[in-house]
């Protein structure tokens, strides 16, 4: 098995599709930001909610500014 498979470098592999991970990583944002608006009581999940959204954001607005500097 080893023996048949290509040896591939990083820079050799094709690379993702930004457009796709800022289309689904923005689907999930808004989906997460749904569950706000729900049938339960408290703010514990609201903050889990909000750090995942932050978290997704952040993904995102990094990705974007390390496109932008030339460092990806």
């Amino acid at each position: 098995m080893a023996a048949e498979e290509q040896i591939l470098s990083p820079d050799q592999r094709k690379p993702t599709s930004r457009k796709a991970l800022y289309s689904a990583l923005t689907v999930a944002i808004v989906i997460n930001l749904a569950y706000l608006f729900g049938n339960h009581q408290g703010w514990v999940e609201d903050a889990f909610i909000l750090i995942t959204v932050a978290v997704l954001l952040a993904v995102i607005v990094t990705d974007a500014w390390m496109v932008k500097a030339g460092l990806r």
